[in-house]
C-alpha cells in the first residue's frame, strides 16, 4: 500500500553509492543508530546521552548509551548536544491545497479528502521543516459537515495513496469534519441560526438511522436492498465509531451543543479550536471528550474567537485531565514551520511541560486513532522522530532534522530543504520555471 518516494532522488543516489562501494547491505539498509542526543520518549522519562536503534523503519531498541549495546557494523549517527523527539503529530492542516464539499448543501459527508490533496504541494515540505510527520488533513469550516478528513504520513510521495494511512479494511484512513457556530451561516440552503444548524445535523443521522433499518430489513435479499446512498453510509461510519468527529467549534455554548449530539447519537468527537475552552472545562472533562486547541499569539480573526484564552489547555489539566489536551496549526493560520512555538504558548500560560510536549505528540495520535504507530519512542512503532537544536519549547530552538519511518525528510544543512524552513528565492514554490534565463532551473524541493 505505501510505497517509497523518489521525490528526493539525490538521497537515493547517495545510498546507491554507498552500496556500489560494497559496504555491508544489511548494515546500511536494515539498521542505524542515533546516538547521544538527550530523547525524549514523551511517554517515558528523558534519556540524557541516548540511543535510538532504528531498523525497517520501526523503533528497534532506546535507551541510555552505557546500557545499550548496539550490533556490530550498524551505521552510527553522532548526535551530542541535540535533542531527539517523536514526530509531531497536527490533527488540524490545510496543508495540500485541497478543498472538500461545495455550495450546494450543508452536509456533505460523501465528500473525501483523498480525492482533493495535492500530494506535491509546498505545505507539506514547509510541514516537514517544522517537524511533523503525520497530519489531519481536513476541508474548511464552512459547512455544519464538510467531508470525510484524511489522515497523512508525511514522506515524500507521488501519489496520495502512498502518504494515506490505513484502516484494517484497507481503505485510506480519516475522519469526519463537522463545524458549528457562524462559519457555516449562509445563504439557503445553508442555515442562519445556530438552533438550525443543529437541527440539520440531527436530522442528518436520524435519517441514516432509517437508512440502516432498510438495510437491515433486506435481509441479505438484493432485491429489497435501498438504492445504495454515500451520505448515509459516510453518517453510519460515524455512528459506528469508524470515524471520528472533529469539530470545529469556538463559543462555549456552542460546545455544549456538540457534546449534547456526541452523547445523544454516541459518537466520537474531538473538538477542535474550542476557543473557549476554559468556560466549559468541567462539562469537558465530565464528557471525556478530547480537546485539539489552537494557540495563537495574535488574537483576532472572529467575534466567536474574541473571548479566547492561552490557559484553556491548563484548565483541562488542573482538572485532572491532560490526555484531553493537544495542539494544531489550523495551516495557515499557525505555519507549520512554528508548530512548537504552540505548546510553547501554553506553558507560558500554566500548562506543564509534560503535558505541552504530550500535546505535540501522543495525545494527537490518539485523537487520530494512532497512538499505537506514532506519537512516542517506543519499541515497535514508526521511527518517525526529529532532531533539535536544543530544548522543543525555547523559542531559539530550531528543527535540524526529521525522519519518517527511519528516513530523512528534511535536513537543515541541505541547501534545499533550508529554503522550505526559511525561505529564499523559489522556496513555496512547488517547480521553478523551466527556462534559461531564472537560474540553473533546479527543483527547489
Amino acid at each position: 500500500m505505501d510505497r517509497p518516494c523518489l521525490a528526493r532522488p539525490w538521497r537515493w543516489f547517495s545510498l546507491f553509492l554507498l552500496l556500489s562501494l560494497g559496504l555491508p547491505a544489511a548494515a546500511q539498509g536494515d539498521a542505524q543508530a542515533f546516538v547521544g542526543a538527550r530523547l525524549l520518549p514523551i511517554t517515558g522519562p528523558p534519556i540524557d546521552d541516548g540511543v535510538l536503534l532504528v531498523r525497517n523503519g520501526r523503533i528497534d531498541a532506546i535507551g541510555p548509551r552505557a546500557g545499550l549495546s548496539l550490533p556490530a557494523g550498524v551505521p552510527v549517527v553522532d548526535l551530542r548536544g541535540k535533542t531527539l523527539m517523536p514526530g509531531l503529530v497536527d490533527t488540524h492542516s490545510h496543508v495540500g491545497g485541497g478543498w472538500g464539499a461545495d455550495g450546494s448543501a450543508p452536509i456533505q459527508p460523501d465528500v473525501r479528502m483523498l480525492d482533493a490533496v495535492n500530494c506535491r504541494d509546498s505545505g507539506l515540505q514547509r510541514a516537514q521543516a517544522g517537524g511533523i510527520t503525520t497530519l489531519n488533513v481536513m476541508s474548511g469550516s464552512g459547512h455544519l459537515m464538510g467531508g470525510q478528513t484524511i489522515y497523512l504520513k508525511n514522506r515524500d510521495a507521488t501519489s496520495i495513496e502512498a502518504l494515506a494511512y490505513r484502516f484494517p479494511d484497507g481503505s485510506a484512513m480519516g475522519g469526519m469534519k463537522m463545524a458549528n457556530g457562524t462559519n457555516s451561516h449562509r445563504e439557503l440552503p445553508f442555515p442562519q441560526t445556530r438552533g438550525k444548524s443543529a437541527a440539520l445535523v440531527r436530522e442528518a443521522f436520524v435519517a441514516a438511522l432509517e437508512y440502516r433499518r432498510k438495510l437491515e430489513a433486506a435481509g441479505g435479499d438484493v432485491s429489497k436492498l435501498p438504492a445504495r446512498e454515500l451520505d448515509q453510509e459516510g453518517l453510519l461510519e460515524l455512528i459506528d465509531g469508524k470515524r471520528i468527529v472533529h469539530h470545529h467549534t469556538h463559543r462555549h455554548d456552542d460546545v455544549l451543543t456538540v457534546l449534547r449530539l456526541a452523547e445523544e447519537f454516541k459518537l466520537r468527537v474531538v473538538l477542535h479550536h474550542v476557543s473557549e475552552a476554559w468556560k466549559v472545562a468541567d462539562e469537558i472533562v465530565a464528557a471525556k471528550i478530547p480537546c485539539s486547541l489552537i494557540v495563537i499569539d495574535t488574537p483576532g480573526g472572529k467575534l466567536e474567537a474574541a473571548e479566547f484564552d492561552a490557559s484553556s489547555a491548563a484548565e483541562l489539566e488542573r482538572r485532572g485531565a491532560p490526555e484531553l489536551v493537544a495542539f494544531h496549526t489550523d495551516d495557515w493560520i499557525t505555519d507549520s514551520r512554528l508548530f512548537l512555538r504552540s505548546a510553547a504558548l501554553a506553558v507560558r500560560a500554566g500548562l506543564s511541560r509534560e503535558t505541552a510536549l504530550a500535546g505535540l505528540t501522543i495525545n494527537p495520535a490518539r485523537m487520530l486513532d494512532l497512538a499505537d504507530r506514532v506519537g512516542s519512542l517506543e519499541v515497535g512503532k514508526h521511527a518517525d522522530f526529529i532532531v533539535l537544536s536544543g530544548d522543543p519549547l525555547s523559542v531559539y530552538t530550531r528543527v535540524e532534522q526529521t525522519w519518517v519511518e527511519g528516513q530523512k525528510v528534511f535536513d537543515q544543512q541541505d541547501e534545499r530543504d533550508r529554503r522550505w524552513a526559511e525561505g529564499g528565492w523559489g522556496a513555496g514554490q512547488p517547480r521553478v520555471q523551466a527556462v534559461c534565463c531564472l537560474g540553473d532551473g533546479e527543483d527547489p524541493r
